[in-house]
């Protein structure tokens, strides 16, 4: 398990990261959501022992990770600017790691350099974006490391390796228990893999829930509302979040029960409604506008 508790960092007069507190657990998907900017790959060079806190402690598995070599030892982290050797081939990057990891499996990255279709043996400068990501992504996965930290992974993938990448992290997750950190500023990437997500905002983290329970306890309720006293019975019954509309055509935000609020509608019996699930994009703008902030132009 890794434990945040006060993280604070400054370059100068920017606060990069101010006051983190997070807790990820073993065995499951981590979304780090957040603008260009916000500190995510700050907060990710810290969790990897790259950089040093000012205040604060990042513990990993009971114990620090900065200057903790052995700790190191289960972390592999592949950064948004990856670095290659100089005319290297991913054979000698594969060299380089299995030094600093014991349990580097060499089978499983010949046969995943395979599938992939990348050559050992050609020099990493010739290749593309996405294909240096793909080489990483298999380092990774081959460290045999129990904490995988990826900063902007899907940036530069087709569709296709994208679905391929995130099939792996599953694989990893069923066979070993491996757990998988992945910052980005793009929700829609991390949906359909996180299971926990943290929204990052100028070096804090504004929210940090499981995925299943706030898709079950919000909802999107839109209804044909002509008259203001529907509204207020609305407000007045419901745990409303917000509320926008068209004309006479409402979208209310709603957090409770599903079954409880169908209920109240059919009692209320508007000309329509209907109760639509929320994507992970909407949520968080909803829980985040309650907080005053405007995410909407945050983030998307």
């Amino acid at each position: 398990m890794i434990e945040v508790k006060g993280l604070c960092k400054n370059f100068n007069e920017i606060k990069a990261i101010d006051g983190v507190r997070a807790r990820i657990e073993e065995g499951h998907v981590f979304g780090l959501i957040g603008t260009n900017g916000a500190g995510k790959s700050t907060f990710m060079r810290m969790l990897s022992g790259v950089l040093k806190p000012e205040a604060g402690e990042i513990l990993i598995d009971g114990e620090p990770v900065y200057d903790n070599p052995a700790v190191k030892e289960k972390i592999f982290y592949i950064s948004d600017d990856q670095y290659f050797f100089r005319s290297g081939t991913p054979r000698d990057m594969m060299k380089l790691y299995r030094t600093c990891y014991p349990a580097f499996d060499d089978e499983k990255w010949k046969d995943l350099m395979g599938k992939f279709g990348l050559d050992e043996k050609r020099k990493i400068n010739t290749f593309s974006k996405g294909m240096k990501k793909q080489l990483s992504v298999i380092c990774g996965i081959c460290a045999g490391t129990k904490y995988l930290l990826c900063d902007e992974t899907f940036d530069g993938l087709d569709p296709v390796m994208r679905q391929a990448v995130k099939s792996l992290f599953v694989r990893e997750i069923d066979a070993r228990g491996l757990t998988p950190v992945i910052a980005s500023h793009n929700l829609r990437e991390l949906e359909d893999i996180c299971e926990y997500v943290g929204l990052l905002h100028r070096g804090g983290i504004l929210l940090e829930k499981d995925i299943d329970d706030m898709k079950l306890n919000i909802h999107k309720l839109q209804c044909v509302i002509r008259e203001e006293e529907m509204l207020r019975k609305i407000r007045n019954s419901l745990d409303v979040v917000t509320v926008d509309n068209r004309g006479s055509l409402y979208t209310v935000t709603v957090r409770g029960d599903k079954e409880g609020i169908l209920e109240f509608m059919e009692l209320l019996n508007p000309v329509f409604y209907e109760l639509l699930p929320l994507s992970l994009e909407e949520i968080f703008i909803s829980e985040t506008e309650v907080k005053g902030y405007d995410v909407k132009a945050l983030l998307f």
